[in-house]
C-alpha cells in the first residue's frame, strides 16, 4: 500500500511523474473505474500536495497520478491558515502520509498582488487583502535579499511556508522528528512544466 513509502520514496514517485509530464508521455495512472471502486472504503494517498489554486497549477495532472495517490489542499498563494493546518495534520495523523508538499509557481498572482502592495502601500480590498498580509514576509524578506524578481519572491515563499508549517503544528514537527514525514519545497514553471526542489525538512 502506498501508505507505507518513505519520505525519500514518495518523493521520487512524485518526481517521476512530473518527469513523464513535462516530456509529454503521461500514463494517467489510476483513473479508471476498477481504481474508483477500490477506494470507496478507504484511501492510502501517498503524498499531500499543499499548492497554490491557480488554475495551471493542478496537482494530479503536473505530478501524472490518479485517484488515491495524492491529498491535495489549495489556497491562493498557498497561504496557510486554521483550516489548512487542520487539513494538513489529517493528512499525516489518520491517513499517515509520508511527504507534505508546499508547491508553488512562478509568476503567481497572489505574490505579485503582495509585491505590489508593499511597493506602493496600497493594499487591496475585502479578504484579498488577509492573502496579501500573509505572503507580506516572505516578499519583505526577499527585498532585504536584494531579490525583486516576483519568482524569487515565490521561492522564499515556499520556504517560509514550509518553516511555518512545521513550527505551527507539532503533530507535523513531530511526525518530521521521527523520521515518519518530511515537508518539501517546490517551485513549479508554467512554460517547461518542471517542479524544481527549493527546500526540504526532514529525512529524504
Amino acid at each position: 500500500m502506498a501508505t507505507y513509502l518513505t519520505p525519500a520514496l514518495a518523493w521520487r514517485r512524485l518526481r517521476d511523474g512530473n518527469e513523464r509530464f513535462v516530456a509529454g508521455e503521461s500514463s494517467h495512472p489510476n483513473q479508471d473505474a476498477s481504481r474508483r471502486s477500490s477506494l470507496v472504503e478507504n484511501q492510502h494517498p501517498f503524498a499531500v500536495i499543499f499548492g497554490c489554486s491557480d488554475s495551471r497549477l493542478a496537482a494530479e495532472i503536473i505530478f501524472d497520478l490518479g485517484l488515491g495517490d495524492a491529498f491535495v489542499v489549495r489556497t491562493a498563494g498557498q497561504v496557510i491558515d486554521d483550516a489548512v493546518l487542520g487539513s494538513l495534520e489529517y493528512s499525516v495523523s489518520e491517513l499517515g502520509v509520508p511527504l507534505i508538499v508546499i508547491l508553488g509557481h512562478d509568476s503567481c498572482g497572489a505574490v505579485s498582488a503582495t509585491k505590489a502592495a508593499v511597493e506602493t502601500g496600497n493594499m487591496p480590498i475585502g479578504f484579498i487583502r488577509d492573502l496579501v498580509e500573509r505572503i507580506t514576509p516572505s516578499v519583505l524578506t526577499s527585498m532585504r535579499n536584494n531579490q525583486h524578481d516576483v519568482n524569487d519572491m515565490v521561492v522564499e515563499h515556499v520556504k517560509q511556508t514550509s518553516q511555518r508549517l512545521v513550527d505551527s503544528s507539532r503533530v507535523i514537527s513531530a511526525a518530521v522528528d521521527s523520521g515518519r514525514a518530511a515537508v518539501i519545497g517546490l517551485s513549479y514553471r508554467l512554460a517547461e512544466g518542471r517542479a524544481d526542489l527549493v527546500s526540504g525538512i526532514g529525512e529524504l
